[in-house]
């Protein structure tokens, strides 16, 4: 075959693939609206709606422990209930020694979604009651089919992530749960600060309830008295972070220190004439989380933020299973872009109609090689 013939070939190739993925997304779009509509309005009771609460300044035992605490952690021994066959990762519930039930995933989101919970958790988000046990054993296991090589012939397990099924909550997932367009909270710093948070650990998987075809990562849960219930509206599903952000496969990924260094000095890049302020973060839903951010709620964030320090997020990063190189290097960088934020937030407050900043978060020279340069988008 001679190069034209190739050339064209590799042409049509290309154009299937791309044809092929926009009618697999739209196929993913009618069928999601077409559920969503079947499903009809939320069947909500709650007379309170919250996405956050001030939680004080953070303690070593929240990063360590995340919601629910010491006393919130499960307790060995753990006794097998069943396999789940449906999700990305193998998956099996448990009892512990409390009786309480456990969801237990391997794989590759253990680790990322472990720390993630714990970090919403300190900057006053709601999360799920979540563990990275690093080995153990699950009594009574039956037949496997996904998690058969999670678990072995002596019933023992290594790297697992414990996530509480709470009977006491009343969960609203897919269908019910919510988008970043479609929330009580919308225009409101909360919101924005929960989209920083997603850009502070690299989340790209950030699908919504519009994207429930293939699995909305958000929720809403009810708790309270008959007459006093709350929901609360969290992110559910935080395997997609602490690596590269990025549009595909190939350019993104999980718990990847070296990814999530070099991605680090383009986490701010600017501030708009509207006062918006620009960033590096691609993902799932880009437009919603990384294009509307003002710089008064990126201030707000940084008060809080700012709480965080280097042996907090070290003590949440251990409790994930990061080794002391990892801990080390993902708290240096955590710890980067969150005073990205505090300097933007400083040159905005200092000369709103400045359109560059030429110094570096601690006074000296802005590198062009470790920080983003911080202009003025047209």
């Amino acid at each position: 075959m001679d190069w034209p013939d190739l050339l064209l070939w590799i042409g049509i190739a290309t154009a299937g693939v791309f044809l092929g993925g926009v009618v697999l997304r739209l196929v993913w779009q009618v069928r999601g609206q077409w559920r969503i509509r079947r499903a009809g309005p939320r069947k909500l009771l709650a007379s309170r709606h919250r996405l956050w609460r001030d939680r004080g300044t953070p303690t070593l035992a929240d990063l360590r422990f995340g919601p629910g605490g010491r006393e919130g952690a499960p307790k060995a021994p753990f006794t097998f209930i069943e396999e789940h066959l449906s999700g990305s990762q193998p998956c099996v519930s448990v009892r512990d020694a409390n009786g309480r039930l456990w969801r237990v995933k391997w794989g590759s989101e253990v680790r990322p979604e472990a720390f993630a919970v714990r970090l919403a958790h300190a900057l006053g988000y709601f999360a799920e009651v979540t563990h990275y046990i690093d080995d153990g054993v699950i009594d009574g296991v039956k037949e496997l089919t996904r998690a058969r090589g999670c678990i072995d012939a002596e019933c023992r397990f290594r790297e697992a992530r414990f996530e509480l099924e709470d009977r006491d909550v009343r969960m609203l997932f897919d269908e019910h749960s919510w988008s970043w367009d479609d929330n009580p909270f919308i225009g409101t710093p909360q919101l924005s600060g929960l989209k920083l948070l997603v850009m502070l650990v690299s989340n790209w998987d950030t699908k919504d309830r519009r994207d429930v075809a293939r699995g909305s990562n958000t929720a809403i849960f009810e708790r309270g008295a008959r007459w006093a219930r709350e929901a609360r509206y969290l992110i559910t599903d935080w395997g997609g972070a602490m690596g590269k952000w990025g549009t595909n496969v190939v350019s993104r990924g999980r718990w990847d220190p070296d990814g999530f260094e070099a991605q680090t000095p383009q986490f701010v890049t600017g501030i708009r004439d509207d006062g918006i302020v620009t960033f590096g973060y691609v993902g799932q839903r880009t437009a919603d989380v990384a294009y509307d951010i003002p710089i008064d709620h990126v201030r707000w964030f940084y008060k809080y933020a700012a709480r965080l320090t280097d042996a907090h997020l070290r003590e949440g990063l251990m409790a994930s299973g990061a080794t002391d190189d990892e801990a080390a290097r993902f708290a240096r960088a955590i710890l980067d872009r969150i005073e990205q934020l505090g300097h933007v937030s400083r040159v905005a407050l200092m000369d709103p109609g400045a359109n560059s900043v030429g110094s570096h978060v601690g006074g000296g020279p802005l590198r062009n090689d470790s920080r983003p340069s911080f202009r003025t988008a047209s």
